[in-house]
């Protein structure tokens, strides 16, 4: 399926994405929005798609977002992610999430994300990142 308009493949792919995907972005860090289209593999027992995997895309466009939101990006992990479902995904649908970083510090990353299919918003994700310093390790202090 050919993703809406303004939406490109993801330029750094991972395991992940691969297995899960396609997964495609647009806009500009902080505020940038990912969708990849609801599959049959991405769905629970009652035929929608599994809330693991809406998590799964609300996480990754806030890791994108909090990663290329600086130059050069900022190696960041998540620490918290907490999702409140509202509505439902089929096979089919477009999954747009949207993310808005709200506060980017030194040592840790505030940001929130909102998921549509369509004009209906189906779940909210909130995430705290921890920016990894040079070492590659969490920050000390």
């Amino acid at each position: 399926m050919t993703p809406p308009e303004g939406f490109k493949a993801i330029l750094r792919p991972s395991p992940s994405l691969e297995l899960l995907g396609p997964v495609y972005m647009q806009g500009q860090a902080p505020a940038l929005s990912m969708g990849m289209y609801a599959a049959t593999k991405h769905c629970n027992s009652r035929g929608i798609m599994h809330g693991g995997i809406i998590a799964f895309l609300a996480d990754t466009a806030i890791g994108y977002a909090v990663a290329l939101g600086t130059t050069p990006p900022t190696p960041a992990v998540t620490v918290n992610l907490s999702v409140d479902y509202a509505g439902m995904v089929n096979v089919g649908d477009w999954l747009e999430a949207r993310v808005d970083v709200q506060k980017q510090g030194k040592h840790v990353v505030f940001a929130n994300c909102f998921l549509w299919v369509g004009d209906k918003r189906i779940a909210r994700a909130s995430a705290v990142f921890s920016v990894l310093q040079a070492h590659g390790g969490p920050p000390l202090g």
